[in-house]
């Protein structure tokens, strides 16, 4: 059976810290739309927050994380910054070493608490206290600075209601100096989809759905969409069969941007919308006159508004009204997505969707669905 996270509860708001001191216990200083590939393995394959070995760093990203520390305020006495794991549209993602764990109560750490009781039943006191401790190792994810403070202050007050969810990424802590926020997250031990997902069993494919439906259902249960739910994004370990949900950049508190659609309209109301519209007044006009029905063709003159819909998540991976521009998206658009990961557990084919754009993406959806039925 699948292993569930469950978090801590913590009774205060989690602070956004400002220009880095760990002179001060507390860590605060009170001076100072739509997205299509969202980037690459957010969290990169890591190896938990304990790990013993040592990483080759390229140069240009060891000059990217050269420019991060000089352009962050104090980071380096609190982080050792190690790798960088993950880039997308909004964000990139570093392997950091935390240099102050001690210093803080570390109840996100799963894989820590197991480690100290593994010490304290296997050695005496004395023992355990003189033992070099092992590196603490968490994820930053620097957010750029050109997405929106409200996006940012979205995703970071999303991650904070959810602290005590079942397998999902909790936030430690949060940094801005001047324009620039960082998120401080845990990092976790997982393998990269594409090296196991040909060789699942259908146990273990279970084992895996398992995992993901209750990370699911605890942000669906918090009132939250998360829009942009796919394997790069969720972090699972085969071997310890457990997995967490990461980014929440493009998350959502359901019914934000909710306006009544057609689709939403009973059954006989939409029949009537359908035969009242310009088309079939067009194909009866014709009828009569004795011509034949014209075929269907977009209005010279559209006088109707332009539909707005939030159209974000990743190409592949999004549900039908999603497409279709629908203002009514629900919770139900992350378990289409959770569909599509089954569907390449069976198939054995990733991406089992590879369209250009939302029209190839839609007539992909056609061919298995029919035309009649999308």
């Amino acid at each position: 059976m699948a292993t569930t996270l469950r978090r801590p509860h913590y009774p205060v708001p989690v602070p956004v810290h400002e220009d880095l001191d760990p002179r001060r216990s507390d860590g605060v200083d009170d001076e100072t739309d739509e997205v299509d590939d969202v980037g690459v393995r957010p969290l990169g394959d890591s190896g938990g927050t304990v790990s013993d070995e040592e990483e080759e760093v390229e140069d240009a990203v060891a000059e990217d994380i050269a420019r991060f520390e000089a352009s962050f305020r104090n980071i380096t006495q609190r982080y050792r910054l190690i790798n960088r794991i993950g880039e997308g549209t909004f964000s990139t993602v570093y392997k950091a070493e935390d240099l102050l764990y001690d210093h803080y109560q570390n109840e996100w750490d799963l894989d820590g608490d197991k480690e100290n009781i593994d010490n304290i039943s296997s050695s005496t006191l004395k023992q355990t206290s003189s033992r070099v401790q092992k590196p603490r190792y968490v994820a930053i994810k620097k957010i750029y600075i050109t997405s929106s403070p409200l996006r940012i202050l979205n995703e970071l007050e999303l991650l904070h209601d959810l602290r005590n969810s079942l397998n999902v990424c909790p936030l430690i802590t949060a940094f801005r100096h001047h324009d620039q926020v960082i998120a401080v997250l845990p990092y976790f031990q997982h393998q990269d989809f594409r090296e196991y997902y040909r060789d699942f069993t259908v146990d273990e494919t279970r084992v895996y759905m398992h995992s993901l439906f209750t990370a699911l259902s605890s942000v669906h249960e918090a009132g939250i969409i998360h829009r942009d739910i796919k394997p790069t994004n969720f972090l699972y370990s085969p071997s310890k069969q457990r997995g967490v949900l990461v980014d929440f950049g493009l998350a959502e508190r359901e019914g934000t941007d909710y306006h009544h659609c057609t689709c939403c309209v009973e059954i006989p109301d939409r029949q009537r919308k359908i035969q009242t519209s310009v088309y079939a007044t067009t194909v009866n006009a014709a009828f009569q006159a004795g011509q034949p029905v014209p075929k269907p063709t977009y209005p010279n003159n559209d006088q109707r508004s332009s539909r707005r819909a939030n159209r974000a998540g990743t190409r592949g991976f999004r549900a039908p009204e999603v497409l279709l521009k629908c203002t009514a998206q629900n919770s139900l658009i992350d378990v289409w997505s959770c569909g599509i990961i089954l569907l390449t557990f069976i198939s054995k084919r990733f991406p089992f969707f590879h369209s250009a754009d939302d029209i190839d993406a839609f007539i992909e959806l056609c061919c298995i669905f029919g035309k009649k039925r999308m």
